[in-house]
């Protein structure tokens, strides 16, 4: 195991080895290095890699490419059909806004060499307090996201298998419902492990799953009959809420950004890597968006996969494709915050049995929230809103401020940021009570 204090040009998000002068002394130390970490967590199960310096352009294009592509390609066709034909354009606007906030993000590293993660951005700017909003905001979002991998997995396969119930006793469970209970049991041995690096290559296919399901669904209205006929509506100024949330949702890949951009071997690249990055991934999420309206129209739901017609052998590749990265990426999502939970609750008892207890508590609570909240559309809108802009749009730009001094300078650039940070605001709040007053409505 590297220690960075051997190799200045190597970065560990591993706990280093420490040589303490006495017991209570040695678990001071550890401690503070594991919540450190803790707070890193999401980057190291993102690339499960002890990450150096030497990292090349293309590798870092991949990596940022598998950040930025996730579950929220199924929500686009869903968006534009909520806010009509002309909300696309507010797709380009929120990629250039993270695309932007995203440099920030560099440049706020730049000015400390001891910045290595995303909460250290936070504490570098407004201390203590700082970091912990940073940090609720990324635990908060992993959460969220992880129910909607199980809202994802029930409506999909009940969607393949549409008549299947389960009884117990004199109590019947519904397709769906059954379908998230079973999916969590297959789940819950892989958030027990100790070693995630299969379940990381798996979920760092990403992009490629992104691919295969853009070009499936394609197929799908190409040669299977489905065409793409639909006409659409131009705008629906009610449903704009939604759709600049969930738009909001497909960027919600800050939080990794700085691992990807200590990694790298030549920094200087690293906006060009971002404007890759961004470039393919809004390219992909329009194409998405573009083909499902145009193939479903109004008609679409939140995640297209549910509108295929389950016969098709394009149709059952893009649903298999959807199927399996949530079932590898929730253990990956849920470990930072299992750890995390571990720092802030220190126990006697054996470790490796009070990390199993709480892993599996957490995977019930997503359990329960998954059936009594079953919408997914509506669930990642608030992701979008109130979390995904926070964290890719507010806080980089807040942050860059007060670490710049920017904000002392009243100058054009310290407008723009202002004018996106005014803008964030409104969409968080916007976005947040309409998502709330769906989800609430539905209940």
């Amino acid at each position: 195991m590297e220690n960075r204090n051997h190799h200045d040009d190597q970065f560990s998000l591993r706990v280093p080895l420490i040589v303490p002068d006495d017991h209570e002394q040695q678990q001071q130390k550890l401690n503070h290095v594991e919540e450190n970490n803790i707070e890193a967590g999401r980057d190291e199960y993102y690339y499960n890699t002890n990450i150096s310096g030497n990292t090349s352009v293309f590798k870092s294009c991949f990596n940022g490419l598998n950040a930025l592509s996730g579950v929220g390609i199924l929500s686009t066709p869903y968006a534009l059909a909520t806010g009509g034909w002309f909300s696309l354009i507010l797709l380009f606007l929120i990629a250039a806004a993270t695309f932007y906030s995203g440099l920030l993000i560099k440049r706020c590293m730049d000015v400390d060499s001891n910045i290595r993660t995303y909460p250290d951005i936070g504490d570098r700017a407004f201390g203590k307090k700082g970091r912990l909003i940073v940090s609720i905001f990324m635990n908060v979002e992993l959460y969220l996201v992880a129910t909607g991998f199980l809202i994802l997995e029930g409506d999909n396969l009940e969607n393949l298998f549409p008549n299947v119930e389960i009884d117990v006793g004199e109590l019947t469970i519904g397709g769906r419902q059954s379908f998230v209970i079973i999916v969590a049991l297959i789940i819950l041995p892989t958030v027990w492990l100790d070693n995630l690096s299969l379940l990381s290559y798996v979920s760092a296919s990403g992009v490629l799953a992104s691919i295969i399901t853009l070009g499936s669904i394609f197929c799908t209205g190409a040669f299977d009959g489905v065409g793409f006929h639909k006409k659409g509506t131009l705008i629906n100024w009610k449903g704009i809420p939604s759709a600049i949330s969930l738009y909001a949702f497909c960027y919600c890949a800050h939080p990794v950004f700085p691992t990807v951009y200590t990694s790298m071997k030549n920094k200087n690249q690293f906006s060009n890597v971002l404007l890759v990055c961004f470039f393919l991934c809004t390219f992909i999420y329009a194409s998405m968006a573009v083909f499902g309206y145009l193939m479903f129209g109004s008609g679409v739901q939140s995640q297209i996969t549910l509108n295929l017609p389950t016969q098709k052998l394009s149709s059952r590749v893009a649903i298999y494709t959807t199927l399996v990265n949530p079932i590898a990426k929730y253990a990956l999502m849920v470990t930072p915050i299992v750890n995390a939970i571990k720092i802030k609750l220190a126990s006697h008892y054996s470790k490796r049995l009070y990390s199993m207890l709480i892993s599996t508590s957490l995977v019930i609570s997503t359990v329960i929230v998954a059936l009594v909240v079953p919408f997914f559309g509506y669930l990642m809108s608030l992701v979008g809103a109130f979390l995904s802009v926070t964290a890719s749009v507010i806080l980089p730009c807040l942050c860059y401020l007060k670490i710049s001094g920017a904000y002392q300078r009243f100058g054009f650039e310290t407008v723009v940021i202002l004018c996106i940070v005014v803008m964030g605001f409104g969409v968080a709040v916007i976005g947040t009570y309409v998502s709330l007053v769906q989800i609430i409505g539905h209940l």
